[in-house]
């Protein structure tokens, strides 16, 4: 299930930040997000979250020990966006 929706966040990733081509087929599932892989710096790290919070429909707070983990990867992020997605169903059944 999470191979689909992380395919759908790469190409969201690419397009948000605006990545070339060239630079959006660099990177897969598992490139680190932050620091190495895609580098993203806080600017681009920001605006990332504010389109995924807009898109994803979650939260993600600046002081969250949590924000590292989450966006070390397309795959912990496509993880986290499930468990959310579990919590919410869970919830309204």
């Amino acid at each position: 299930m999470n191979e689909e929706l992380e395919h759908e966040l790469r190409e969201f990733i690419a397009a948000t930040l605006a990545l070339d081509k060239a630079h959006a087929e660099r990177f897969d599932v598992d490139t680190p997000l932050l620091v190495e892989g895609l580098a993203l710096d806080s600017l681009d790290a920001m605006e990332l979250a504010l389109a995924i919070e807009r898109r994803y429909h979650i939260e993600i707070k600046a002081e969250d020990v949590r924000n590292r983990a989450m966006f070390g990867s397309v795959r912990s992020l496509a993880a986290h966006i499930a468990a959310h997605r579990a919590e919410i169903k869970g919830a309204s059944t």
